[in-house]
């Protein structure tokens, strides 16, 4: 098995005075929501202007930068738009990546998402794993930035020191045996930052190495040393499989963490979340509080954590919504925001999601969790949340409204593009 080795590279040249700002807003420890509703206007201004195919389907909506006045007015792009247009302010050839859907393995079918550069998907990452999953490790990010690179830049190896690093077991290929996949970058880049030297990923081409993660389980054990488990919820029903088999248990030491993401669509067998977590508790021995699922997409450069310690409903694990993105649960066949507590799509508006569009309606079903939304310092009456639970995809009438809407953004595209207007 092998350690990552490969450090994400950030070419500071590549990084604009938008990119710099909003790098700065997603590594501030005190926020301004206001900064949020200029720094969206801004990217959208960008986009609109660099990204063609987007720029149609806002025409098509009346929506340009100098008509906006607030970032619930910035239109979302359907995800399934990602598998039919290309959708980037950067030629594919530019691109530092371009991260691919999974379940085709034709390129055409897959949904695609263009990143000039990863600064801003690395720096979401990592201050949303430093907050949500390692809340104790709490040494800012920009200590050691790299030379000539904008304040707050994290280093891609070194920045941290050794003793806000632990072992972490990654059930996962690393980035160079999927470089289109987004998990993998996810899980790479968390091993280069947060990782010590031991750190491995345990899945190759022959597969998922057991054996390998059993000894690492029982050396952490016996050294007391805390261990951090990451993968997919599918690469972990296999591994508890295989414990099951040979009838293996754990006390992984204090402090020890699971992460797992992504579900069970076109798997073999599903597992629910509840049942999952239980099998950590059995087989590693990692109480539910220290149990984490995040949930993320290719078409966005933001990942949502379970909110932790359990709250008063611990089946409805909610989601935080980070300081940098918004999430708006919305009508599926209007497009407008739900009472909150209604189920609704999921509305995404990212700013780490500078290459393509920032505005994302997903698929996936929800509704905002919490007594007052309203009242927290990064939501506006009746948008956005700060905490969210998910239902699953959408179907029926819901699924109807992602059609329709993606009906909206081929259309436009379809039409010749209306030349802007000059002053």
């Amino acid at each position: 098995m092998t350690t990552a080795s490969h450090p994400t590279s950030h070419d500071s040249a590549a990084l604009s005075a938008l990119d710099a700002d909003i790098l700065a807003f997603i590594q501030s420890e005190d926020p301004d929501p206001a900064t949020f509703d200029a720094l969206a206007l801004r990217l959208f201004a960008h986009q609109f202007e660099a990204n063609p195919a987007y720029q149609r389907y806002c025409r098509s909506r009346k929506a340009t930068p100098d008509r906006l006045r607030h970032w619930s007015e910035i239109p979302a792009v359907p995800l399934t738009a990602f598998k039919r247009l290309t959708l980037t302010t950067v030629p594919e050839k530019d691109a530092a990546a371009v991260f691919m859907t999974s379940g085709s393995t034709d390129p055409a079918s897959r949904g695609r998402n263009h990143h000039r550069h990863l600064a801003l998907y690395d720096a979401s990452l990592l201050r949303s794993f430093r907050d949500r999953f390692l809340p104790e490790q709490s040494s800012p990010l920009g200590d050691d930035s790299t030379s000539g690179a904008p304040t707050g830049y994290v280093a891609p190896d070194g920045a941290l020191p050794q003793c806000d690093r632990m072992r972490i077991l990654v059930l996962n290929a690393p980035r160079e045996q999927a470089p289109h996949s987004s998990i993998a970058h996810f899980f790479s880049t968390l091993v280069e930052h947060r990782g010590t030297p031991d750190s491995l990923h345990l899945v190759s081409d022959d597969g998922l190495d057991v054996d390998t993660a059993l000894n690492a389980f029982a050396q952490a054990e016996h050294s007391g040393k805390p261990l951090a488990v990451l993968g997919t919820s599918f690469s972990f029903v296999h591994l508890l499989d295989a414990m099951a088999d040979v009838d293996r248990t754990f006390r992984l030491p204090a402090g020890s963490r699971v992460l797992d993401t992504g579900g069970f669509k076109g798997k073999s067998r599903e597992v629910t979340a509840e049942d999952l977590r239980q099998a950590f508790r059995v087989r590693l021995g990692v109480p539910e509080d220290h149990c984490a699922n995040y949930y993320g997409m290719t078409e966005i450069s933001t990942q949502y954590y379970d909110r932790t310690p359990l709250g008063a409903v611990p089946d409805e694990r909610a989601k935080v919504v980070p300081h940098w993105a918004r999430l708006v649960v919305v009508d599926p066949l209007t497009r407008t925001p739900v009472p909150h507590g209604e189920p609704g799509l999921l509305l995404h508006l990212d700013l780490a999601n500078a290459s393509s569009c920032l505005a994302v309606l997903s698929d996936d079903i929800g509704w905002a969790a919490g007594s007052d939304p309203t009242a927290r310092a990064h939501t506006s009456p009746g948008l956005g949340t700060a905490d969210v639970v998910l239902r699953g995809r959408a179907a029926g009438a819901e699924a109807r409204g992602c059609s329709l809407a993606l009906d909206e953004v081929l259309s436009a595209n379809r039409t010749p593009a209306v030349p802007p207007s000059r002053p």
